[in-house]
């Protein structure tokens, strides 16, 4: 009895702990305490601000040229392809071991450093803390959604919904918002392996993450399919939270829906897979040229736009090539859709009407000319030019099939050809040749 007594006063104060911890981490610091930081604070050093050091440490001690040389870009290409090799199989990177291996070692600018990430979230690398979470500083920058974000559960302008997408987003808004208490609550019991407060943890969430589904409405993805993958990325958020960090569970899930339905979006909203760091390209190169039409009041030119974006007039058409929009050839046509785009479309290499009209007709006529030949006469032309099957055959083969020498079978061609020579015979071919 005394053993239950203890070890719930163990548990409540541990939930008192809890609960202190995210009521001061709402607080601002006051400005004698702004000195102070914790061990974790000091570790965590996100990639930019290390990055920044690092360049204007050697901005410092020695001017960095404009551009790299091509054996430094060909040693820093040759560096991040170790990286991606090396952490592919883990689908994540610490900050600090690519600070430790990339931004250092190159000082890589800002600029720099958000391609460098871009490229490896487009080859499924996530860039995260020491404990497997993403950086503070990231979820810093998280704005916190509104409740009445949160209480809206319609669809988004212009999207139809069918009677199961109504019923579950009915669903879902009968489930009631946590408090911040109760998260560090349902926190610790999932700690102790509790299932039934993961459950709830997760439902309690569901509007947060059709709030931000509806902000990637749009982009080549159905509203429902945007909502599933954010779901994944909740069910990962309640898996990893840590509530002793001092940030809502709200703020946290929110890194992990975002990153979720981004990817999804990347990965299927388009019939050709685009990579991520290629869709910023595109996405900045559209920004420009429609900074540029409104400029000059006419389309900019491919060398226009280079000159801009201080890029080969080549990548431009490259990038603007990459960027079409594939068409399905399934695509409805006309008003009662009995038509598709394909329908429309010539085949090559498909005979045009005409000429294979004129094909029968000569395939008659021929007829005609060879009836009046022997019937040997006409099976050796047959033989020898392919006339039924195509593939034309030498002498010597026709005359194994007649059982005869090849200088027999030479014979009887030529005489079957001064027969068709005659004016009577060519006069019905000789059109065809026109």
């Amino acid at each position: 009895m005394a053993e239950k007594d203890t070890t719930k006063k163990q548990t409540t104060k541990k939930a008192t702990e809890a609960k202190s911890v995210v009521k001061s981490a709402a607080k601002k610091a006051p400005a004698s305490s702004a000195k102070k930081t914790t061990a974790a604070e000091k570790k965590s050093v996100t990639v930019k601000k290390t990055a920044t050091k690092a360049t204007a440490k050697k901005t410092t001690n020695k001017k960095a040229s404009a551009k790299p040389t091509a054996a430094e870009t060909k040693k820093y290409d040759a560096a991040v392809k170790k990286v991606i090799k090396d952490y592919k199989k883990d689908k994540q990177i610490t900050n600090e071991e690519l600070v430790k291996q990339i931004v250092k070692p190159f000082a890589l600018k800002s600029e720099a450093v958000d391609d460098l990430m871009l490229k490896l979230e487009d080859n499924g690398i996530s860039i995260v803390d020491e404990n497997g979470d993403p950086a503070e500083a990231s979820l810093k920058k998280e704005k916190p959604v509104s409740k009445k974000a949160l209480s809206d559960l319609s669809a988004p302008t212009g999207v139809k919904i069918n009677d199961p997408v109504r019923m579950y987003l009915k669903e879902i808004g009968r489930v009631p918002l946590l408090t911040a208490d109760q998260e560090v609550d349902l926190a610790l019991k999932i700690e102790q392996g509790d299932q039934e407060a993961k459950q709830r943890l997760a439902e309690a969430n569901l509007r947060l993450v059709v709030s931000i589904a509806k902000r990637y409405v749009g982009r080549g993805m159905q509203f429902l399919d945007l909502i599933q993958e954010g779901n994944m990325g909740l069910m990962k958020a309640v898996e990893k939270f840590d509530y002793r960090k001092g940030f809502k569970f709200s703020t946290y899930a929110t890194w992990w829906i975002r990153q979720a339905i981004t990817r999804a979006i990347a990965d299927q909203a388009r019939t050709i897979r685009i990579p991520v760091h290629m869709v910023e390209t595109i996405n900045k190169l559209i920004r420009i040229q429609r900074q540029l039409l409104q400029d000059l009041g006419r389309e900019p030119t491919p060398e226009e736009i280079g000159a801009e974006m201080d890029m080969p007039t080549e990548k431009v058409r490259e990038i603007l090539k990459i960027a079409q929009e594939p068409v399905s050839l399934e695509t409805p046509i006309g008003e009662e859709d009995d038509s598709h785009l394909g329908d429309f479309i010539e085949d090559d290499n498909a005979t045009s009407p005409e000429d294979h009209a004129s094909y029968e007709l000569l395939k008659e006529q021929l007829e005609n000319v060879l009836d009046t030949l022997t019937d040997r006469e006409e099976n050796v032309l047959r033989l020898r030019f392919g006339l039924d099957d195509g593939r034309t055959r030498t002498l010597e083969e026709v005359g194994k099939v007649f059982g005869v020498t090849r200088e027999r079978i030479r014979q009887i061609e030529a005489k079957a050809l001064r027969k068709l020579r005659h004016p009577s015979r060519s006069k019905q071919l000789k059109d065809f040749l026109e």
